[in-house]
């Protein structure tokens, strides 16, 4: 049998399309940063005051700065009072969506509907990309999920309504995820699978961190929220040149039998590689690729294909996979607040939300250096911990500050807040290879898909925790950090998978790690060169299945 990998090595798989395709997928990851933290960039808040309260007007005159509350009003010494025109103290000159329409005080919530649909459109997207990846292929798709991305904020730019910015704002969200995952597929299918996870997570780290604490100051650049959506609109333009460049994923071809295509492909590769592959390979290849989806076929009208609703048929097996669901949805969560929450802790939020992202690179790093050590079960639960603490002290702090029992703790507390933002990041980017490698590989396809939009379906509701601030300065803090912890203490109750086999039956599911305690660690085990050899190859099996979403945000 000569399989893909084999003949792609004498096409070239460390080459220089592989340089180029890795070089292509840093410039999406650069796209895809600016892309998912417009949200937090548009809607910054900066600090205001009720232009009818005379009183209230130089601002600079007191070192008390404002309530909220006392800002809405039109008379302070009236609570029933209500203020219909403002006064802003714009960060570095920066004039936010917000600022413009005035969504602050009681039209606070538009802000927070608007930004939910965001995060509906990911849901929905990801679905539907995903489907039409599967019909049409995945480089059409990286096109038409990056030109989506690019209409929904240019559209954003005139959406100065509720309707029409909630509108805008779905059909931004629509490309978030799969204007990344269809190029992460193509370059990881063409390079060598011994340099795909350090070269994929090396671009992710430093291209991600480098576009997310750009954004921020790409918006002071350009003063206004209208700006800072045009020019981060404009290199999305480049995108469908790739059509040119990047060939289609030859596995797709293969799996559609569209074998003349893929072989096209492969030339193509080794063309640009500078690679001579003699033409009887390629016809060894389409014979073996008919013989294989014809063994495929027979084999599947003698069996009957077992479902997502499996997953729920017996006791363990159900609740691995709603303490997945749930770990998914809590990660998700956290990830997307935390990544936002960037004001009310005492600092310019353009400063913070820098900060905040240069944590991503060594997320990362961490990840690849104890993932295959410590295991998935400590890494998911220790990071979530980490995160839980933090965020959790960073909220007690503000509480106190707010109540005047300390004195200025703005270093303490944004170094809290960079340190919770940076294990909610490890834990973002492990938990999808702990779910890959926990649900069984009959299932494995739907039920990844499955927690990885329960997740993204929970940040509908990371805008209304961080209103919450509004109400009670330290809130979002709390409630993040309690989700955090109750996320930790349920990822102790899941079975480990590093130098485990893996389950691939619904029964192996059922039936995995049934004699492990929630202390159980991985790294706690007596390791034998047995195991070792059979951590190799979960871990290998665990990281060609899963790197859609490692390392990502």
């Amino acid at each position: 049998m000569l399989e893909l990998d084999k003949i792609l090595e004498k096409c070239g798989d460390r080459h220089r399309l592989q340089a180029i395709m890795l070089l292509l997928f840093c410039v999406i990851n650069l796209l895809s940063a600016v892309h998912y933290y417009s949200q937090t960039i548009i809607s910054f808040v900066p600090k205001y005051w009720c232009a009818n309260d005379l009183a209230a007007l130089d601002v600079s005159a007191t070192s008390t700065p404002l309530s909220m509350e006392s800002s809405c009003l039109a008379n302070r010494s009236d609570p029933t009072s209500t203020c219909n025109k403002f006064h802003y103290d714009l960060y570095m000159g920066y004039k936010s969506f917000t600022s413009e329409l005035n969504w602050i005080c009681n039209d606070g919530w538009k802000l927070s509907l608007g930004q939910s649909m965001f995060f509906v459109g990911s849901v929905v997207g990801s679905l539907v990309f995903g489907v039409l990846a599967d019909m049409v292929g995945r480089l059409p798709i990286l096109i038409a999920a990056n030109m989506v991305a690019m209409l929904g904020n240019i559209l954003t730019i005139f959406g100065t309504d509720l309707i029409s910015f909630s509108i805008f704002r779905f059909i931004s969200g629509l490309a978030t995820d799969s204007n990344f995952v269809m190029m992460y597929i193509l370059v990881m299918e063409y390079l060598r699978p011994s340099l795909r996870t350090i070269g994929l997570s090396i671009c992710i780290g430093f291209f991600y961190c480098i576009g997310s604490m750009a954004a921020p100051w790409i918006a002071v650049w350009m003063q206004s929220w209208r700006g800072f959506l045009i020019a981060t609109s404009i290199p999305f333009i480049m995108v469908p040149l790739f059509y040119f460049i990047v060939p289609e994923s030859v596995q797709w071809l293969i799996s559609k039998q569209k074998y003349e295509h893929a072989v096209d492909c492969l030339k193509r590769v080794a063309k640009i590689n500078g690679k001579v592959v003699d033409e009887n390979i390629y016809h060894e290849f389409i014979e073996e690729c008919k013989r294989s989806h014809s063994q495929q076929q027979q084999e599947a009208n003698t069996k009957v294909e077992p479902n997502l609703l499996g997953l729920f048929a017996t006791p363990r097996l159900r609740r691995n996979t709603l303490i997945l669901f749930f770990k998914s949805m809590v990660i998700t969560l956290c990830y997307d607040a935390v990544s936002r929450n960037v004001q009310g802790l005492g600092i310019s939020p353009f400063v913070m939300f820098s900060l905040s992202a240069t944590t991503i690179l060594p997320a990362c790093l961490l990840l690849i250096a104890l993932q295959d050590r410590i295991g998935r079960k400590a890494m998911a639960s220790m990071s979530l911990l980490l995160s839980g603490i933090f965020i959790s002290t960073t909220g007690a702090l503000l509480f106190c500050k707010a109540e005047g029992s300390i004195g200025q703790s703005v270093t303490l507390v944004v170094t809290l807040s960079v340190i919770g933002r940076f294990g909610v990041t490890v834990a973002y980017n492990s938990g999808a290879q702990y779910a890959t490698e926990l649900i069984p590989t009959c299932v494995r396809g739907q039920g990844v898909a499955a927690v990885h939009v329960m997740g993204y379906a929970f940040t509908f509701f990371s805008s209304y925790i961080l209103h919450t601030r509004q109400l009670f300065p330290p809130l979002p803090e709390i409630i993040l950090g309690l989700i955090s912890l109750l996320g930790a203490g349920l990822c102790l109750l899941l079975p480990e998978t590093l130098n485990r086999t893996l389950p691939t039956s619904l029964n192996d599911g059922e039936n995995f790690g049934r004699h492990e305690r929630w202390y159980t660690f991985s790294f706690l085990e007596k390791r034998t060169t047995s195991t070792d050899t059979l951590s190799k190859s979960v871990s290998s099996m665990g990281t060609n299945n899963i790197q859609v979403t490692n390392c990502y945000f």
